[in-house]
This record gives C-alpha cells, sequence and structure tokens, in this order.
C-alpha cells in the first residue's frame, strides 16, 4: 500500500486514514499541525478487490513495521474510520489511541441490494463538474482542493465504486471490537445523517470505554470542516484526556 511520511520517525506515530471518495490530503492540515509526531498517511487501494479487512490487516503490518514501539495513533474519518475500527478488532492490543470519526456501522440490506445497479445506472455523474461540486462541498472540499477530487473521483472505475460502496454500506461491528484496550473516542456531526448519530451510539455502546461526542454545527468531515478546532480537540484528548466539544454520547 503506497503511503506518505511525515516528521521524525523517533517521535510517537500518528497514522491518518482517509474516507472513500478523498485521498490522503484530506489530511494536509493535520500533518502540518502534529510536527511533534511521525505521520503516516496511507492511500487506500483504489482497486475493484478492495475491502476493508485487508486493508486494516496491511495496515497494522505497516504500523508493526514502522511504530518501533513508540505509543500509536490512528485516526480514522468514514470508511477510514471503519477500517481503524476492523484494525482494533483484529489486534486489540496494539493501539493507543484512536479517534473515530463518522463510522457506518448499521447496514441497510435493502440499500445494499440496489446500490450495483443505481451506481451503474448514475455512474456518469462522477464526471459531470457541477455534480462533483455539490459532492465536495457536502464533504467540505474547497476549491483548493476540488480539482485534485475532482480528477481522482473521475478515474475511478465503476467496479471500483461499487466495490467500495459495498464494502462501506454492508459493514458491521466486529465481535473482537470490544476486546480494544486502548483508548477509543467516537465522533460524529449533529448534522449527519441520523444512520451515523445512530452508528455512533452504537459504537459507545459495544465498548466498555469507549467515549462519544456529538460535534455541535458539524456535517460529514470535521477535519476538513473545521481543521484548527479538529487538531485541537484530537491533541487535548491524546494529551489530557480532555473531550471535545459537543454532546456526549451516553
Amino acid at each position: 500500500m503506497y503511503y506518505k511520511e511525515y516528521g521524525d520517525t523517533n517521535n510517537p506515530f500518528m497514522m491518518f486514514i482517509h474516507g472513500g471518495g478523498v485521498g490522503g490530503w484530506m489530511w494536509d492540515q493535520q500533518v502540518q499541525y502534529f510536527t511533534n509526531y511521525y505521520c503516516v498517511v496511507p492511500e487506500l487501494m483504489s482497486q475493484s478487490s478492495f475491502s476493508i479487512e485487508q486493508s486494516a490487516r496491511e495496515l497494522l503490518q505497516l504500523i508493526e513495521e514502522k511504530a518501533n514501539g513508540k505509543p500509536i495513533i490512528v485516526i480514522g474519518f468514514s470508511l477510514g474510520a471503519q477500517i481503524a475500527i476492523q484494525m482494533l478488532s483484529i489486534n486489540p492490543s496494539l493501539i493507543d489511541f484512536t479517534i473515530i470519526n463518522s463510522a457506518l456501522v448499521l447496514p441497510s440490506p435493502v440499500l445494499e441490494w440496489m446500490l450495483p445497479p443505481l451506481i451503474r445506472l448514475t455512474f456518469p455523474l462522477i464526471k459531470n463538474k457541477t455534480f462533483a461540486k455539490l459532492q465536495a462541498k457536502s464533504l467540505y472540499i474547497d476549491d483548493h482542493y476540488f480539482e485534485r477530487y475532482y480528477r481522482e473521483s473521475s478515474a475511478i472505475s465503476v467496479n471500483t465504486l461499487v466495490r467500495v460502496l459495498q464494502e462501506n454500506m454492508s459493514f458491521t461491528i466486529p465481535s473482537g471490537f470490544r476486546k480494544a484496550q486502548g483508548k477509543i473516542l467516537i465522533t460524529v456531526g449533529n448534522k449527519e445523517k441520523s444512520i451515523m448519530k445512530k452508528s455512533a451510539i452504537e459504537l459507545v455502546r459495544s465498548h466498555p470505554n469507549s467515549n462519544g461526542v456529538l460535534l455541535t454545527n458539524i456535517g460529514h468531515g470535521v477535519s476538513l470542516a473545521k481543521p484548527a478546532f479538529f487538531n485541537h480537540f484530537v491533541e487535548n484528548w491524546i494529551q489530557k484526556g480532555h473531550l471535545p466539544e459537543g454532546i456526549e454520547i451516553q
């Protein structure tokens, strides 16, 4: 798996896992901020054989090769958050701090069944710039990153898109998740779809030592929408155990 490295390899290890439809560039403002960490930003495989479990196993192997006994922090968004959950389930003792942002864990069998023909029918819209701008806006992708987002999304094949979306929409909490030994913070925006908020509640209830926060005035993509806020709450949670501003999920 291709990845980029930033910072001093002697510092605590921090991995950022991007969501579907975007790339490692979504974390640019995080790696610029966390200069006292050794940051690793993978690019998820854009192949029709993509799977959450296989990606999780590859990233765990990468961590074991790179972390060398240092504290390990993993931060995932959306699809990347699902991969982080899978990583915790496969190896419950490896990761010290995990931030799970906007992870879907409540699948819809009917929607999953309808997905392949629907995606194939609407696939030409991906190359439509007006449609792409609407999608980018919903993810808080600004003009600086739009052309890159548009170029990468236009290059994806229909089979790859179907596979990624099937993995995303069929994901459920693995049985090993509750055995994770590190600290876990689960966040979701209060402007996100109800199923995303219900997923966050389910995650908090599935792990006895996790904390969850409903972030105020945020949709899907807090790290892009409010990077300074995101950076500060990540730092404060890791270093001091402080939860971000918002409503704690019980």
